[in-house]
């Protein structure tokens, strides 16, 4: 029988909850319906007034090559750095969870990465794959491999997506390893005692049990893909070179601030804010039926 909390007083519950929804409104719908707003006009370059266009601002931005051409880009990133860093992550998570010995400094070792910022993660990474003093750039020109992320979009690209996996991977090892963890040791001795190898128990029996840690990482490593890299990509290659790694949030933040063009810039986060929305709901209405409770 489900047992229910009852409040002495009727207006306790609101009080309570009062901060968080003040906050939401103020961080979240009000900068929402914000940019909603300055899409739909047309500012002077001077900034002095503002037209109302309707949809003009949409209109332009898919007529753009480039805003196009981020598009592409955007989804390269993004499914790059959500499956290798889950993907990763759980490799890791596994091979912890049968470490015996020193494995609370393994753990830690692990864990460590994500209390880096974005915007440090990028500029460690660009320190150790620099064309002219990068420990990684002298290996693989040893190797013969013509390495220079200046001018190369493809490396440029290879660049964000490793310094942007690896500030993730730490996250996703957590809840892998508690979603390990939380795992019954008989249900895998049994399996073991019938003759399973350790991929027939992973893919039987540990990852079907994972499988809400995973589809949960999955929701979140999207939003962080297609969000929280802005740090990585204006603290090393800010969009270049010519426009290679330009993601949606990025370019958002480059015609905004920078062009001074906050309509298209408007348009655009609305844009992103509607693709980000839709690919969450996508998850949850067809892979959350894969799911095992």
């Amino acid at each position: 029988m489900e047992k229910r909390v009852v409040f002495r007083s009727a207006w306790l519950p609101f009080v309570l909850v009062a901060p968080q929804i003040a906050i939401t409104i103020l961080f979240f719908f009000w900068p929402a319906a914000q940019a909603l707003y300055y899409s739909f006009l047309v500012q002077d370059p001077f900034g002095m007034s503002s037209t109302f266009v309707w949809f003009e601002n949409f209109r332009d931005l898919f007529r753009s090559e480039h805003y196009l051409a981020s598009f592409r880009i955007t989804a390269v990133f993004s499914i790059a750095v959500a499956v290798s860093g889950l993907l990763i992550a759980l490799l890791l998570a596994t091979m912890a969870d049968h470490v015996l010995r020193g494995a609370l400094a393994y753990r830690t070792l692990l864990i460590w990465p994500y209390a880096v910022a974005p915007a440090i993660a990028g500029v460690l990474w660009a320190f150790i794959f620099s064309p002219s003093i990068g420990i990684a750039s002298y290996w693989l020109r040893r190797a013969g491999i013509d390495w220079n992320w200046l001018i190369n979009g493809d490396q440029a690209m290879l660049l964000i997506i490793i310094a942007s996996t690896w500030k993730q991977i730490s996250y996703n090892f957590l809840f892998f390893l508690a979603g390990l963890q939380s795992i019954p040791r008989s249900l895998l001795e049994a399996a073991a005692i019938d003759g399973a190898t350790p991929l027939r128990r992973f893919w039987s029996i540990v990852f079907p049990l994972l499988s809400p840690t995973t589809f949960f990482l999955l929701v979140i490593n999207v939003v962080y893909a297609f969000f929280g890299t802005f740090g990585v990509v204006d603290a090393t290659t800010q969009g270049g070179p010519a426009g290679s790694t330009q993601i949606l949030v990025y370019k958002v933040y480059n015609d905004g601030v920078k062009a001074a063009d906050l309509g298209g810039s408007a348009a655009q986060s609305v844009i992103l804010m509607i693709i980000v929305i839709a690919l969450t709901v996508v998850q949850f209405r067809f892979v959350e039926k894969k799911v095992k409770y």
